[in-house]
This record gives C-alpha cells, structure tokens and sequence, in this order.
C-alpha cells in the first residue's frame, strides 16, 4: 500500500506545462447515402488525445490542433473509418461536409458473434471465446479473431474472459462467481449496443483499470444511438434459425428528450446439434433527458431471457456410433425432442446515468445500477443409483470389451476357437454379445428414455427415483460508478474511476419436474444411512415441484475498485500511466446443516477478503505521422472468484486451504503503420498468470480413498472428489500480425496470423476432497509443468478478400487454418497416486517411464482449414430510406473438426487405466466439442 501511494503522489507531483494551442478544425459529418447527419460520430487527429464528439446537426470542432500535417481520423461504430489527411497552420480549417458510409458487413457481423457465444463455461469446459469481448475492435488481427476464428473457441493470447473487464456505462458486468461476463444479459441487441469503445489488452481505457485482455465498454446513451427506425429479419442454421427484430430512436430533439426502444426474438425448435432448442427474448429501453448544456439524465432498461437446449460433449467412441451431431442430453416425449439440460438466463438491467459537465475540459459520468434475476442450469437427479444417462459407461460397448481377458485381443479367430479353454472362450463370446447389444441399442437409440422414466417413478408409490432440477444461481447486485475526465494542459489528461459492487447471491437446488412421482426425497443416497440428509434441520423431507433441496446457501460479495490514469501527448511521444487499489469480499451464509458437515455447513462462514493493487504504463513513439512503436506493461493482482474461493461451497462453508490473490503480468510491444492503402501492427506480448487455483468435480476410480475403519470406499478405490489445485502459474507468449491493405478504390486485402503457446510453468499442489469421509486429502504436486493450456488453437492464419463495388453491394470471401490446439488436462493423473498401487502404497510393477509418457502424453487436436464467404447489397429507395440484406456461409466445404476437449479423471491410477483400455477403446476417454460444419447466416433489413 505505501508503494501504491508513493506512486500516486510521485505521478501527481509530475510538472504540467501549460501552453496555447495552435488552431482549430470544424466540419460536419452526415450519412453518405441519406445526407442525413450523425451525432456522435468520434472526430480526432491521429496518434493524440484531441478528439470531439459530433452535435445533433452532426457538427464538430476541435481545438488547439498543432500545426504540420495531421490526419483527421472520423469513426463510428457501423461506418468504414475515414482518414483526412489536413495540413494545419494560423486559420482555421473547415473540412465542409463529410460524408461516411455504412460499413454493412460489421453491422452484420454483430449478429455472427452471438452465433458463436454458446458459453460452454456452465458446464466446466474451458470452451469460451473473445469475440463478445471484440465486437467493436476495427483492428484487423482482433477482427480475424472475432469473426473467423470465434466458431473454433480461439482466445486472443490464450487468455480467458476472466482477464477482461464489460462494462455497461462504466458499470462492471464480469460476475463474481467466475470473474466472466454473461453475455446473454444483452444477446439479441446489436443496434442497442452497437456504441463501444475497447481497449485492446493492456491499453488505457477511460472508464477503468481494466484487464491484460481489453477493456470494452458499451454505451447506452439515447441521443447516441443513431436516429431512425429499422425492422429486419434474420435467418441461421446453427444456434437459432430466425430472428426478427427491430429498434426506433429519436435522436435529441429541441426539448432536450431523446429515447430508443429495440426489441428482438431468436427461436429454433432444434439448433444445429440434435435436441438443441432455443428462446429468447431481449428488449430494450432507453430515455435521456438534457436539461442544459451541462447536465444530462440517462435511464437504461435491459431484459434479455435466454432458454437453450445444451449440447454433450462425447468420446470419440460415441462419435464413431452415431456421429458428431450426437447428443446424449435429450430423449423423445410424446413425439417432441426434450432436452434434459437447459441453461435459462433472465437478469434484467436498469441504470440511471447523470452526464456532468463540469466546465469545458472535465467531465463526470455517474452510473447507479441494479441488476436481479437467476441463471439456472438444468439436469437430471436420481437416487438408488438409478442413472438414466445413455452415454453412462455401462451402456457402452467399451465396457464389456474391456472386461475380456488381454490375450483375446492378440489372438486370431482360428486361435481363438481352438484354445481349448471353455471357461475364458464361454466367458468372452458372452461379452462380446453383450458389447454387440448395448452397441445395437446405442445406435438405435442411445437417448433419454422419458418413457422409461415415467415408468419408474409411478411404481414406487408416488416417490421419484429420477427427476429434473435447477442449478440455480439467483443474483441482486447493485453496482455505484463514477467516471471523472479532465484535461490538465494540452499535453495531460487525467481519468479517474471509482467502482462499487455489492451482490447477494442465493444458490440452490430447484425442483422442476418429478416425471410422474408426486414427491421427491431430499436424500444423498451415496452416503451412509446416518449422513443421507441434506438437512438435519428439516430431516428426511419429502419435496415437490418449485421446492428448494440439496443445497441452500447465500454469498454476499462486495467489491470496490479505484483507479487513476494520467495520459501525456507530445510531439513525438505519448504516454500513460495508471494505477488501481481494490477491495474483494465473500461471506458464505448456509441454510442447510448438511449431514456430512453437521458443524460446517449452516450459518456464516465469516468474511473472505482480499486487498488488490495494480499498475500499467506505456509509450508509444510515433517514427512519422504513419509509423509508430509502442510497448505496454502492466503488474497486478486480483482477487479469487467465488468458485475457487470455497472449496464446496455447496455443502459446507470451509475455505480453499492456501488461497490468495492471483498475481497477473503482462508486456507487449507492437510496430504500427498506418498510410492510406496499408493498415497493419505486429505485435509481441508475454503473460504471467501466478498463484492460480482451479476446482473440478468428478468421480475418480483408483484414488485410494478410505473410510474410518480403513476400507475403500468402492471396489474400484473410487470416490466421488472435488479437485482443487491452488498455485497454479501459467505464461502465455506469442506473435500477432494483422493487416489491410487497399488493393484499389474497390478491393481490399486482408490478413492475420498468430502463433503462440501457452503453457504451465509449475507444478501446483494437488488437494482432494470427498464427502463421503468429509476429508480433505493431500495428493501433493501435479506435475504439469511444461503441459500446454487447453485454451483454443494456438496457432491461426487468415487471408481474405473484399469487393466494395460503387453500386452499393459487395462480396467477401476468407480462408482460415488453424493448428495446436491440445485437451485439457487433469492434474490428479499427473500427481504420484496414478502410479501407485493404492492397495499397496508402491509403484505398479509393470510400469516403466515410457509407459507412463505414452499413457499422459497430451492430445494434440487436429488441425483444419475452414473457408468463409459474406455478401450483401444495399438499395435507396426514392423516399431516402434504405433496404438491404447481408448472407454469409461459414465452414462452405462442411469441414468437421473439434473445437476442444478434456481429459476424464476417471482412471485415477495406471491400473485403473490399463483395464479400461484393454480393447483399444479407453471407456473413460477424452471427451471433445464439434465446430458447426457449413452453416449460413441471411438478414434483410429496412431502414426509415
């Protein structure tokens, strides 16, 4: 903390020259089809800080412009950027009326990203992406990445959401529950929340500290979003298949109120994948009242429900028997596909913003905020070990294959009928016919049987052996924000930030079906008779529909964050400097006294806190008007999400052992030309991520766990685990390249490429704990030290051509590879019980170390090309209102390809995995997600 001061006072104490500017520059900026003029189009001189905003009338000035040669640099979000290159002296310039055109294909592409954001993260994949984060980035590297790379789950340098920050007029919307962005909580609105400013990486943000990632904030201000009605109609193949959807703004008119409505609807009875439905509803308000030149009033209104089918990860075996569409996820019902696990999304947003203008070179935008609602995650639950999974391992051929004897599989059929050995020929031909049958099964059927289902449950008297509950997660965060910006002379601005959060958080179980029972018993039924009862307080309960069960506790977070950023313009030079404090606290409050945690798992846990700081700075040093370098570093750390805070929390309110703030470094250089044919950077960047921690939750055969008289808890050594490794460090290193360049006045070029890796550089410590002893195990080191991140391809390249034809249409075509994306892997493999006999506490006789590297050598994903074409045309019509469509094709020749996968924990210990493996298909493998194959996107519009 002294150091944090010190560098604040030291960066305040800087000597701020004040000096006369040279002249002013004006012009006004309109529609280059409809004449009409734009507000808030953002007008500045390349490479500094001097920079205006359009007026209602579409007029601009901007003062104090040095003289020489200056590029006037104009750019709104749905317009191709344009440079005016000017040469400034003692009069004043008046650029006349300047037109700027619609840029249709990155309108359009708006509505691709939310293609692409299934948001896989709610079933602890790792398959998230950038592109939400990227959707106003004009960069041609960071657009390759959100619109041709996005569907393959690539992250731009390998770093998760997390390392982000959204916000929504300055208000922060990454949750505290996993540090990532809901995306959903504004899906569907495109031309609502088409006002964005992103921040690539480290760079200085004006509204927060931000992330290594970007920082993006989206802007809802009525008198911003650009004035007239639209109406379309969207069409798809992959996660919805049409849209309507509209938005009407007024624009400020001479009473000072301006408002914007826009609403939307995705629907698909089934999305791409087999059994994926979808709903969504998203509607948006927005009202601003100026009541003079310095004092505006905001109000914003954002409900955006959500409901989707989910799609299963599965093995290459289940891809082999059906194909890779398949999903275990759903069954038939009275003729319909219904989807067992659904994600359902309704969090609705309001936010009072005041814009203060405080005299004319500092502002104040204040933002209060409340957001409520649930995000719930559907599943299957069942007692009595009654699985009605038809991927459960038992139902596959593998497991009665694997349960043959080794020597059958070297055998020849003649060696095999003639072996003489009744016993072992009677035993494997009953195997095989079993195998044979689950396979004829699987492939006949393999789904949910509802039926079956139902069946169950009305012969037990009314009590549900199987039904369908909700994960939930039911939030109230209120969040205050306060911007402050201020020129200090010509060469300094100041930005300043104050950010609070508070968030109470409600998790439980849900009831939401008892197919066809009439009660449900709130009983684990894996636990010993005495431990069975999900509360002792309410013991042995019977639950029906909308009931709360299993697990019941609150989490109130509260979270502030405070920055400072100083930016410096010189001739030559620019440069900044910023700096953040924070405060992160957690108090779990249970509701339940759990049976296994009688004296841990009701009331409060006692406040979790965490103190923050961070610094980051940069130079860049412009060579010329067109060339420049710079470099970016930033230092800080961060506290841990709710997830990785509380070792279970949904059973007990014990804290992770170790835990800390994760300290992140980052440093990136980049070489930037820009002329009016080339735009185009190259860039280097280098990531530390330390003290991380991660949590998983699965069943694990072979951990050697033992109850308290000494036996194991299973016949395999198997129990059900959380997994929390705590120390992790992770390094991120690469190269960017993106560029454009102006073939001629109607053809452009395009390319970027990137190759990186990413990386463990430890070996964290390995902690297990199991409920059915309620102990917590240590498992010593993971080695996973060199082992690649399963974070996206980590290699890509796309090159792409685009015709803008006069007329008003154009035509655009890319193509894309992308290599050395790897699996997930899982630690508890990696550490010294995989190879210890847990009966025995020695190594396994018949392993040796290449063995062992064969068995835990990572999966490399294959690479794949993929070729991508958009289209569109334009037309104005004689009352000067415009109609238009936009169609592209992704993946055109139908590639198939896995976008990434995980390694299964099951086999916990070498024994464990040679038995299970004995046929040449591993019954516990890896298990992977699929990339759309071809797949198109069609919308028409009218403008009026």
């Amino acid at each position: 903390m002294k150091k944090l001061l010190f560098s604040l006072f030291f960066v305040l104490q800087v000597v701020i020259s004040y000096a006369q500017g040279v002249q002013e520059i004006k012009g006004k900026v309109v529609d280059a089809k409809t004449q009409m003029p734009i507000s808030s189009v953002s007008v500045r001189i390349q490479a500094s800080t001097n920079s205006s905003l359009t007026n209602n009338e579409g007029n601009f000035t901007l003062e104090n412009v040095k003289a020489g040669n200056q590029d006037v640099v104009i750019s709104y979000v749905g317009y191709i950027t344009k440079r005016l290159p000017v040469e400034v002296g003692d009069k004043v310039i008046d650029l006349g009326t300047i037109s700027i055109d619609e840029d249709f294909a990155s309108i359009e592409q708006l509505g691709i990203i939310s293609l692409t954001e299934n948001d896989l993260s709610d079933d602890n994949s790792s398959n998230d992406t950038s592109s939400g984060l990227l959707q106003a980035t004009k960069d041609p590297f960071q657009q390759a990445a959100a619109y041709n790379w996005g569907s393959a789950f690539f992250r731009i340098r390998g770093l998760d959401n997390e390392y982000g920050k959204t916000m929504i007029n300055g208000v922060v919307m990454n949750k505290a529950q996993d540090g990532r962005p809901q995306w959903g909580n504004w899906g569907g609105l495109n031309d609502a929340t088409r006002n964005q400013v992103f921040s690539a990486g480290s760079t200085p943000s004006d509204f927060n500290f931000g992330g290594i990632l970007g920082t993006q904030n989206i802007s809802t201000r009525a008198s911003q979003i650009r004035k007239g009605a639209k109406a379309g109609f969207s069409a798809s193949n992959t996660n919805y298949t049409w849209r309507p959807y509209a938005i009407y703004s007024s624009g400020l008119n001479k009473k000072g109120w301006a408002f914007a409505l826009s609403a939307s609807y995705r629907g698909a009875k089934e999305g791409y994948f087999d059994g994926t439905n979808y709903d969504a509803l998203s509607l948006f308000a927005a009202v601003e009242k100026k009541f003079n030149d310095n004092h505006s009033l905001n109000f914003t209104a954002i409900y955006a429900q959500n409901k989707r089918g989910k799609n299963s990860p599965i093995t290459d075996e289940q891809a082999e028997l059906k194909d890779f569409k398949y999903n275990s996820y759903w069954g038939w019902q009275n003729g319909d596909k219904r989807n067992s696990r659904y994600k359902d999304v309704s969090e609705p947003i309001f936010q009072l913003t005041h814009y203060w203008k405080i005299d004319e070179v500092s502002n104040l935008t204040t933002t209060a905020s409340y957001q409520f609602g649930h995000i719930a995650n559907s599943r299957l639950g069942y007692i009595d070990g009654i699985n009605p999974d038809p991927t459960y391992y038992k139902k596959l051929p593998s497991y009665f294959l694997n349960k043959i004897e080794p020597k059958y599989w070297s055998m020849t059929k003649e060696e095999f009928e003639s072996s003489g050995d009744t016993e072992f020929v009677n035993t494997t031909r009953a195997l095989l016919d079993q195998a044979q049958y689950v396979k004829d099964e699987f492939q006949s059927f393999g789904q949910i049987n509802w039926d079956e289902i139902y069946t169950i449950n009305q012969a037990n008297g009314g009590a549900s052996k199987i039904m369908q509950y909700e994960d939930r997660q039911d939030d109230k965060t209120f969040s205050f924000n306060t911007n402050f910006k201020t020129i200090l002379s010509d060469h300094v601005t100041l930005d300043a930030g104050f950010n609070y959060r508070r968030v109470h958080s409600n998790y439980y179980k849900k009831a939401v079906d008892l197919l066809g029972g009439e009660f449900y018993m709130d009983l684990d039924t894996y636990q010993d008779g005495g431990k069975q009862d999900s509360d002792l307080n309410n013991p042995n309960r019977a639950i029906g529909v909308g009931d709360k069960f299993g697990y019941n506790y609150t989490i109130d977070s509260n979270i502030v964050d405070v920055f400072t950023q100083f930016n410096f313009d010189y001739d030559k030079f620019d440069f900044y400097v910023a700096q953040k404090i924070g405060y992160t606290s957690y108090e779990r409050d249970g509701k339940y006294r759990n049976a296994v945690y009688a004296n841990d798992s009701y009331g409060k846990s006692g406040l979790v806190d965490f103190n923050n700081y961070g610094f980051k700075g940069g130079v860049v040093y412009h060579l010329t008007g067109r060339h420049a370098f710079s470099v970016n570093a930033a230092y800080y750390n961060q506290a841990p999400t709710i997830r990785n805070t509380f070792a279970n929390s949904r059973l007990n309110n014990l804290v992770t052992k170790d835990l800390t703030n994760e300290d992140v470094f980052s440093i990136d250089g980049s070489y930037i030309v820009r002329t009016p044919k080339l735009k185009a950077r190259v860039s280097g960047y280098l990531s530390e991520i330390k003290n991380g921690t991660q949590i998983n939750f699965y069943y694990a055969d072979g951990v050697g766990i033992v109850d308290d008289n000494g036996d194991f808890l299973s016949t395999t050594g198997g129990a059900f685990v959380s997994e929390i490794l705590t120390g992790v460090n992770k390094r991120n290193i690469g190269v960017e390249i993106g560029a454009e360049y102006q073939l001629t006045q109607t053809l452009k070029a395009t390319a970027a490429a990137t190759i990186g890796q990413s990386i463990y550089t430890n070996n964290p410590n390995l902690r297990l704990n199991s409920d059915n002893v309620a102990k917590t195990f240590d498992y010593g080191t993971a080695y996973m030290k060199d082992y690649r991140t399963g974070n996206g391809p980590q290699t890509a390249l796309s090159l792409g051509l685009e015709y803008r034809d006069p007329a008003y249409w154009w035509v655009g075509a890319n193509i894309n590879y992308m290599d050395h994306a790897y699996t997930n892997i899982s630690g508890l493999r990696r550490t010294e019980n995989f190879v210890k006999d847990p009966a025995t506490g020695q190594p396994f006789s018949n392993l040796t170390e290449d063995k062992l590297r064969s068995v835990l050598k990572q999966e490399q994903l294959a690479d794949f090309t993929v070729v991508n074409i958009t289209g569109g045309k334009s037309w104005r019509l004689p009352n000067r209102n415009i109609i238009g469509f936009f169609a592209s094709v992704n993946n055109l020749f139908n590639k198939q390809y896995k976008t990434g996968g995980f390694e299964q924990a099951r086999n916990a210990n070498y024994e464990r995995e040679m038995l299970n493996t004995q046929s040449g298909t591993n019954t516990f493998s890896n298990k992977y997600w699929y990339a759309y194959g071809r797949n198109f996107f069609v919308n028409v519009y009218y403008n009026f």
